[in-house]
Order: structure tokens, then C-alpha cells, then sequence
């Protein structure tokens, strides 16, 4: 077997992040919890505007500096020198809240929280957590039916592939810029040992114990890849810029870098670790 077909075959986990709160800066772990919407704790709190509807980086990019650290008993958030705490269980006031086309009730569990939230960015928003048992259903014209995400865009999981990080790095250097961290596309999991853009054939993650991702869609990708996500400040055109020069923006819905995925689990939740290997199959 060649050298390129095994690394096909069995790429290993490189980096594993959650988000607690969408569009807030992410968390590096060694282990994550994989249950039927990700990770566990994986954008289970969002930021909403007065009216109810999500906001992100691409409307605020100062989110990349809130900071949550999850702990066994409660979630942190840092701001600029201030600190907040919430609780990680399912508690507040019922709040109908609106993530893209979606509409549902949520729970707002401080309003000290929302305060305070609410100076740092200038504007009345609210911080809400998650009801599990009412996730959002998924894209059904890509990921298998009962399939359902948090407060994430559309998928559980986001999937990319160090070589494929390398191969961008070096077309952003050949035209001029610098390399872009892979803390800018936001994954959950990064793999290693697959050739460059192996991940854009889709296909399925299968790890040691059968538990399986799917890779379902391509990410089509946007201006917080742009977005220095430690200061919060935009960095100018690329990686987007370098991405439509190599010729991945062929959906006509913005350049793409990463998998979207779907977890399929044997029983309750896995565990997923660092240097795990898999197989990739078609």
C-alpha cells in the first residue's frame, strides 16, 4: 500500500474544540463527549438581539473576544475584564428566539447576565441557552433523517483537514498575505493524515469503536474567516480571497473550506481524544 493511500485510510484527530456560546471564542480540548447534536456543551448559548434573532461575528465581530470556559459546574464568560457566570443546567424565562429560518423557545437564565452583555456591546441583547429536546432539525436534503443540531448554522459538527489548511496557507503566501490560523474556520475536528481537500469527496469518519461522522456539505465559508478571533478585528480579503482563486467557491454559495457532519452513534455518547485514529470511507 502506498504511502498516500494509507493516509487515506487512517487520519488521526490533530484538534478538537467546542464553542459554548455561538460566536464567542472557541475551547481547545483534549477529550469531548459525542452525543446526537455534537459535543457536548457545543453552542449551547447564543447572544440575541432585542428582537430575538441570533448574533454572530458577521454582525459583531467584538464576540471574538467573549472568552467561555466550561467548567464541571458552570460556564464562564470573560469580556474585556469582566466576568460572568452561568449554570450549565437547562434554567431561565421561556424566550422565542429566531437562528436563521428557524424559530424556537429558548431560556434565558440571568438577566444580570444580559446586562452586563449589553453595556460591553452597546446594544440591548440576551444570552440563552439551549432545551435540548427542542434542537433544530438539520438540512434534510443532506444529513439522514432525525438528524438535529443546537445553535449551530445547520450542521453538529465542522470537520476540516490540516493538509488542507497547509495547501490554503501556502496560496495565501504565494499571493502575498499571510498564513490564517485554523482557529479562523472554527472547527470542531481537525484530522490529520489525509492528502490535501480529501474531505470535499464527503464520505463517512469511522473510528475505532464504529461511532461515525458524516460528512454531508461542503462549508461554504464567510467574512468571520476574516476575523482576527482573538482581537475581534477584520484582517482583510483573506483566506476568502485565496480560497475563490483556487476554485472553491464552485456552488455559487461562497467559498468552501471544511466539512459539515453528522454524528451516527452505536447506543449513548462516545468519546472522541486527540491522536484517535479513523478510517475515511466513501
Amino acid at each position: 500500500m502506498d504511502e498516500k493511500a494509507e493516509a487515506t485510510e487512517h487520519p488521526r484527530i490533530a484538534g478538537l474544540w467546542i464553542y459554548p456560546v455561538k460566536a464567542a471564542r472557541g475551547q481547545a480540548l483534549a477529550e469531548v463527549e459525542l452525543g446526537p447534536l455534537g459535543f457536548a456543551f457545543d453552542r449551547r448559548w447564543m447572544i440575541v438581539r432585542e428582537d430575538g434573532r441570533f448574533l454572530t461575528q458577521r454582525e459583531e465581530p467584538r464576540l471574538a473576544r467573549l472568552v467561555p470556559r466550561l467548567e464541571p459546574d458552570r460556564l464562564r464568560l470573560f469580556f474585556d475584564g469582566e466576568a460572568l457566570e452561568l449554570p450549565l443546567a437547562e434554567l431561565g424565562t421561556p424566550l422565542e428566539v429566531r437562528i436563521w429560518n428557524d424559530r424556537l423557545v429558548a431560556l434565558a437564565p440571568d438577566p444580570r447576565a444580559d446586562r452586563a452583555l449589553s453595556r460591553w456591546l452597546g446594544r440591548r441583547v440576551r444570552i440563552v441557552r439551549l432545551i435540548e429536546d427542542r434542537a433544530r432539525p438539520c438540512d434534510p436534503a443532506f444529513a439522514p433523517p432525525g438528524s438535529r443540531t443546537a445553535f449551530t448554522d445547520g450542521f453538529p459538527l465542522l470537520v476540516t483537514n490540516e493538509a488542507s489548511h497547509a495547501a490554503l496557507d501556502r496560496a495565501i503566501l504565494a499571493r502575498g498575505g499571510a498564513p490564517v490560523p485554523v482557529e479562523r474556520f472554527r472547527p470542531n475536528l481537525l484530522l490529520a493524515g489525509l492528502p490535501a481537500w480529501a474531505e470535499d469527496a464527503g464520505g463517512r469518519l469511522v473510528f475505532q469503536d464504529g461511532t461515525m461522522l458524516l460528512l454531508v456539505k461542503p462549508c461554504s465559508r464567510c467574512i468571520v474567516t476574516t476575523t482576527d478571533q482573538h482581537t475581534g478585528a477584520r484582517t482583510g480579503p483573506e483566506p476568502l480571497a485565496a480560497l475563490r482563486a483556487l476554485g472553491r467557491d464552485r456552488r455559487g454559495e461562497g467559498p468552501t473550506f471544511g466539512q459539515n457532519a453528522v454524528p451516527v452513534l452505536r447506543g449513548g455518547p462516545a468519546r472522541l481524544r486527540l491522536g484517535l485514529r479513523a478510517t475515511l470511507r466513501a
